[in-house]
């Protein structure tokens, strides 16, 4: 590790080896020593130091003895933090902390991948091919060949969307893609979102200066017949809406794509969940029904880690070729996803993990939602993706349940902050099962079990 500064006095009467330890042990309690930080060896902190041996041999067995470092035969020397007692000093906050669980707590929040479906092995194999491509020397603003063309033999495999490699381009993910595209809307643009809905989504378009117009959503997805006139846009989840579950219907679709034609707007669909129905075959994208007005996005997030960071849209020529030019003076989707993406997919691997994970999560599914029916609870949103959601009576009910589940360690998300300020909201918890472990989810869903029937 890169030492911090560990000063030493050689005209002190102090011994050079006391000042070390102190050194060490002051850098411990400041924070810039952490707990599991790996140590230089003796001889390699004596030759940085200019000090013999036996100084630094010195000061490590003192702080041994003290309990500030320990040694692990085969492995080195590490920090084992400010021992119990020592206060550590303050430190400001940049941001006020989240208001979450404590971080012992199993997260039972929608949105996480799905870390159990993914084979250790083929990951590996990904990041070897990546990294055995030596680092490009220019930059292709649509993104590499090589991860489109993965993109599109993806789409077309697993979405029945016929594109090709040169149709697609690269992103950062869902809210940077929806943020490229608002930037091209006119300022003050009018665009509807469903609600509830995704609140990042509606955050990036407020950002770039558009006007969010709610629109309410029911078991068939958003309702086009609730859409206001005069729109730029609409944005959607109509493979699984985010957050109550339900899929756009056919005939919903059908009006949809009508309308956009009829009145000119742009339909921004967002692929939430897309490859990972459980029940029934997805219905067609919006993007094959209306290729000339529907812009189509999706991302590795959910099948495989944010990590990657990265994404694609499909959009009609016009819209893409203006995506491109505005990338030239603005920011551009990382290479290093898009590479680990296209090495996971040349193989076949992607697509033994995609089978995997929707039997994983099909067999997940089936026992949250098992759990909750034991109490008596509804369960709402269709057999996909990796959340369902739990409908409550009113606030004070989805206030009690989310309070009382923090209380047994287990984080889980209300349903009414998904709605726009002022609406009127529905009330329940987002249940996602796709994060913990297998045994961490059994834990939070016998706790969700209890909290439910206790609370009726």
């Amino acid at each position: 590790m890169d030492l911090p500064p560990l000063p030493l006095d050689r005209a002190s009467d102090v011994p050079l080896a006391v000042q070390l330890a102190d050194a060490v042990r002051a850098a411990a309690v400041a924070g810039t020593f952490r707990r599991g930080d790996r140590l230089p060896s003796t001889r390699a902190l004596a030759a940085t130091l200019g000090v013999s041996r036996t100084v630094t041999a010195a000061a490590y067995e003192q702080l041994l003895a003290e309990g500030w470092i320990e040694g692990r035969r085969g492995a080195g020397t590490f920090v084992v933090g400010v021992p119990h007692g020592t206060p550590a000093p303050a430190r400001a906050a940049a941001h006020p902390p989240a208001q979450r669980g404590p971080a012992s707590a199993i997260s039972l929040e929608p949105g996480s991948p799905c870390r159990e479906a993914l084979d250790p092995a083929a990951w590996r194999r990904a990041w070897r091919a990546a990294g055995d491509v030596p680092p490009a020397l220019s930059h292709d603003e649509a993104g590499l060949l090589a991860y489109r063309a993965a993109v599109a033999d993806q789409l077309l495999r697993h979405r029945g969307l016929v594109v090709e490699p040169d149709e697609v381009l690269a992103t950062s993910g869902t809210t940077a893609a929806v943020a490229e595209l608002a930037a091209l809307l006119p300022r003050g643009a009018r665009v509807a979102v469903e609600d509830p809905g995704y609140k990042r989504v509606s955050a990036a378009l407020r950002a770039a200066g558009a006007s969010v117009l709610p629109v309410p959503v029911d078991d068939e997805g958003l309702d086009v017949a609730a859409l206001p006139a005069q729109l730029d846009a609409v944005y959607c989840t109509p493979a699984h809406q985010y957050p109550l579950g339900a899929r756009l219907s056919a005939s919903r679709r059908l009006a949809l794509v009508e309308r956009a034609r009829a009145e000119g707007f742009l339909v921004i669909e967002d692929d939430y969940d897309g490859e990972l129905r459980y029940d029934v075959a997805p219905l067609p994208l919006l993007a094959a029904l209306a290729p000339d007005v529907v812009a189509h996005l999706g991302t590795t997030s959910k099948v495989l880690t944010p990590t990657l960071g990265v994404g694609w849209i499909v959009a009609p020529p016009e819209i893409r070729a203006a995506l491109l030019a505005a990338r030239g003076a603005g920011a551009r989707p990382a290479e290093a996803g898009q590479r680990v993406f296209a090495a996971f997919a040349a193989h076949g691997d992607l697509a033994r993990h995609l089978r995997r994970l929707r039997r994983i999560l099909g067999e997940r599914r089936a026992e949250t939602v098992a759990a909750i029916r034991t109490t008596g609870n509804p369960v709402r949103g269709d057999a996909a993706g990796g959340h369902v959601v739990v409908p409550l009576a009113d606030a004070a009910r989805e206030a009690v349940v989310v309070s009382a589940l923090a209380a047994r360690d287990v984080s889980a998300a209300a349903l009414s902050p998904y709605h726009a300020p002022g609406r009127a909201a529905g009330h329940g918890i987002v249940v996602g099962y796709a994060g913990p472990d297998r045994a961490d989810l059994r834990r939070a869903l016998g706790a969700l079990r209890d909290v439910l029937a206790e609370e009726g």
